[in-house]
């Protein structure tokens, strides 16, 4: 169920037609789902028809979380669906649960009969858990639909899920057939979806237009780097600034990875994925921002023309950094694509970027670490991550790391000691960024196994709780 198909360098600019292939409009035929827990169990069962209620008893159903039931009717057809949601209160409930419903119930329409607490949380995660990368393996499970409940908005969970869609179709997509053109094609397919002003900077181009990291970095590679930037809204609105890292593939450069770190690299481009998830989810919803998004594309690669441990490039800024490795080179590319978000002075600069295997080891796969320099922003940020089960955790830009980052031959060093690795990769890219109000999101960008609501593969960790964040802001 992809949104946007790349293919052989084109963009066929496949999107959803405005009701997300998930959800159904219609009721009439559609057979329920009964959502229990140990508590409303006792009191739905005795409704149900006799032959379902029969099926279960015989069945031994409890309403452990995330088990599943399908009860006949009299003629042995399907009735419904029993699901249960566990223990009433338990801290430790997953709220996108339903969203396991979408990949066990059979074909056809659904509807909730009795719905968990959250019906606008439980039909986003079934929209979220229907989702099945099948680009190069189609699957012929004919996939169910769910009546979308009274009183939530339909437009806004496809908004959602699509946007969602697209990240996970980008960064599941191999190298081979996403690199930075490729990537570039995607961004302008979306940017014409919404009528954005979309330009690109290539190759050596970088660097008469003063982009010389984002080209240090992608020098080595056949395939040329590129910065790539849309911008939509009305200028008279507050400017929001979305930078997202598109490393299409990292082998680590001249300090290579092992063999086992570069399995998954395909994803180092999690970043400009979730930037243009998030682009849009704001685009559609027609939030009044003047929304600018860059994205630097390239692809980390070794030949006899990398750049190299040692080298020093002077960046957009005008500061000097020393390459002290060359597998920290994401946050070269968001040195020059900050310096010119920062250029015109945003209300608001957010990035994303898969930077650290210590944001991994410190928080693991699921919690992206979240660095600002704006507590309002954080709190109000944090309200939206629990409310949107889009975990996030705050870190600190603690300045007395900043002289790990110290360098004897230049101003700074990409890299600093052992220790603090995540928190000294955003002190670095803090040099580079002026906007009182700066985010810097450090995410993983996969799902090593799947969960309700989250199928293994590509994820835009993130990106809704920004949306919640920013509708609220800006609608």
């Amino acid at each position: 169920m992809g949104f946007l198909g790349v293919l052989d360098g084109e963009t066929t600019g496949i999107f959803p037609l405005p009701l997300h292939p998930a959800l159904s409009a219609s009721a009439a035929a559609a057979k329920p789902i009964w959502c229990v827990d140990d508590q409303t169990w006792k009191s739905i069962r005795p409704k149900l028809p006799v032959a379902a209620r029969a099926f279960a008893d015989a069945s031994a159903f409890k309403p452990d979380t995330g088990r599943h039931l399908i009860v006949p009717d009299a003629s042995g057809g399907v009735a419904g669906c029993l699901f249960g949601l566990g223990k009433r209160g338990d801290k430790n409930s997953d709220p996108l649960l339903a969203g396991k419903l979408a990949s066990v119930l059979p074909e056809g329409d659904w509807k909730f009969a009795e719905a968990p607490a959250d019906a606008r949380l439980a039909t986003l995660a079934f929209a979220l858990g229907s989702y099945r990368f099948g680009k190069y393996r189609e699957s012929k499970r004919k996939r169910p639909r769910l009546v979308v409940p009274a009183g939530v908005d339909a437009k806004e969970i496809a908004r959602i899920a699509e946007g969602m869609t697209l990240a996970r179709d980008l960064v599941n997509t191999p190298a081979n057939d996403l690199g930075p053109a490729e990537l570039e094609a995607a961004i302008r397919a979306l940017a014409k979806k919404h009528g954005a002003k979309v330009s690109s900077v290539v190759g050596k181009g970088l660097l008469k237009k003063n982009f010389p990291l984002v080209y240090a970095v992608g020098q080595g590679s056949e395939r040329a780097p590129r910065l790539v930037e849309f911008t939509w809204g009305k200028p008279s609105h507050p400017k929001l600034t979305l930078v997202g890292k598109g490393v299409c593939f990292d082998t680590g450069g001249l300090d290579i990875k092992p063999d086992t770190a570069m399995l998954l690299m395909k994803k180092d481009m999690g970043g400009a994925a979730a930037s243009l998830a998030l682009a849009h989810m704001i685009m559609d919803a027609k939030l009044k921002v003047r929304l600018r998004v860059i994205i630097p594309a390239v692809e980390n690669s070794i030949s006899g023309i990398a750049f190299r441990p040692g080298d020093i490039f002077k960046s957009r800024k005008g500061i000097t950094v020393e390459i002290g490795n060359t597998d920290a080179e994401g946050r070269l590319v968001l040195a020059d694509a900050l310096a010119l978000a920062d250029e015109e002075k945003p209300e608001l600069v957010i990035d994303f970027a898969t930077l650290t295997g210590a944001a991994r080891v410190a928080l693991g796969p699921e919690i992206p670490p979240a660095f600002t320099n704006d507590d309002a922003l954080w709190n109000t940020l944090a309200k939206h991550s629990a409310k949107e089960s889009d975990p996030l955790w705050r870190m600190p830009l603690w300045q007395p790391y900043m002289e790990m980052l110290s360098s004897k031959v230049a101003d700074t060093n990409n890299v600093g000691g052992g220790h603090a690795g995540a928190i000294t990769a955003a002190l670095f890219l803090s040099k580079f960024v002026t906007a009182k109000s700066w985010l810097h999101l450090d995410i993983f960008a996969w799902n090593p196994k799947e969960r309700p609501g989250r199928p293994e593969g590509g994820e835009a960790h993130s990106v809704r709780a920004l949306y919640a964040l920013l509708t609220e802001r800006y609608r």
